[in-house]
């Protein structure tokens, strides 16, 4: 039994500090079973530490965390026995067949020859490798050596899975290929936690997700929770003229939003339709030509910027 199914990942107060300089404070987060949950900060936030003491390669000064159960300071070996950990740059042989380097892998972890080569076959067809398996890995596009780098992690079929920038480096395509072996883990039961640097990769990848920032956690929620913190759909106009900007904040209200050096008016937009349709009327109405106009919502990009700023 991996203790509560509820809290795969349960971390309570955790602090960590290397010498006189904290990198953690007091930090509570808490994963439940089958979720993809993201991690997102500025580089120096204490990401990487934290990962570093949920799969006990660090110990904390404070507090105390638990992994599938198991405690990471007290029960190291139980808990590495039941994580998978995918760094940033891909861990794989290039000299070695893609089956080689899984077979390795499952050979390195204690299982049989017999099962290590059945289990190499297994993750290759999973991940879209079968085709390639017998090919040197440095003949791997970028995405298939991402895969190849998951399904490694994956060789004891972990319970939870830390993904630490899995796409880096990685172009559209390739992101799109790991993208959808992560959504594939997620449906099959795997936790996961997955810091990123591309906040559109968090957005469409994560139930939930945490932004630390100067080792403290600064907000938690869902996408679309955490995109309503900096307010709702906003109406968008893109004036031709610069003259046009008062009389198309007139049209869209009160509450509008002028900023000049883009010729751009914003105003709130609790219905969408409504609003863009009636900014359509208004602007044909007045003769007023737009370069462009729509309905956006908050990305969360801004979301991200306006809080790890705020604690500037």
């Amino acid at each position: 039994m991996y203790g509560t199914v509820y809290d795969m990942i349960d971390v309570t107060g955790l602090g960590k500090r290397f010498g006189d300089t904290p990198a953690l404070h007091s930090l509570d987060l808490h994963i439940p079973e089958g979720q993809v949950h993201g991690l997102l900060g500025p580089n120096g936030a204490g990401k990487t530490t934290l990962i570093r003491i949920l799969t006990t390669l660090l110990r904390p000064t404070a507090g105390h965390a638990t992994v599938a159960g198991f405690d990471v300071v007290r029960q190291a070996a139980d808990v590495r026995r039941r994580i998978g950990l995918v760094g940033q740059h891909a861990a794989v042989d290039e000299l070695l067949t893609g089956h080689q380097n899984l077979d390795m892998f499952a050979r390195l972890s204690h299982l049989p020859r017999r099962t290590a080569a059945a289990r190499a076959g297994e993750l290759l067809e999973r991940f879209g490798l079968a085709d390639t398996g017998r090919k040197p890995v440095k003949d791997y596009s970028g995405g298939m050596r991402r895969r190849l780098d998951l399904a490694a992690g994956l060789i004891l079929s972990p319970p939870v899975l830390f993904l630490d920038e899995p796409t880096t480096g990685l172009d559209p395509r390739s992101r799109d290929q790991v993208w959808s072996a992560i959504r594939d883990l997620a449906g099959q039961g795997s936790t996961i936690l997955l810091t990123t640097q591309y906040l559109e990769e968090a957005d469409r990848l994560a139930t939930q997700i945490s932004i630390i920032d100067g080792g403290r956690l600064v907000a938690a929620g869902t996408p679309a929770e955490l995109k309503a913190t900096i307010g709702g759909d906003r109406v968008e106009v893109v004036a031709a003229s610069a003259a046009d900007l008062p009389a198309v904040a007139g049209l869209l209200g009160p509450y509008a939003h002028i900023e000049e050096e883009t010729r751009r008016v914003s105003a709130p937009a609790p219905d969408r339709v409504a609003a863009l349709t009636g900014a359509v009327r208004g602007l044909a109405e007045a003769g007023i030509a737009a370069e462009d106009i729509g309905v956006r919502r908050p990305t969360l990009d801004e979301v991200f910027l306006r809080l790890t700023e705020a604690g500037k």
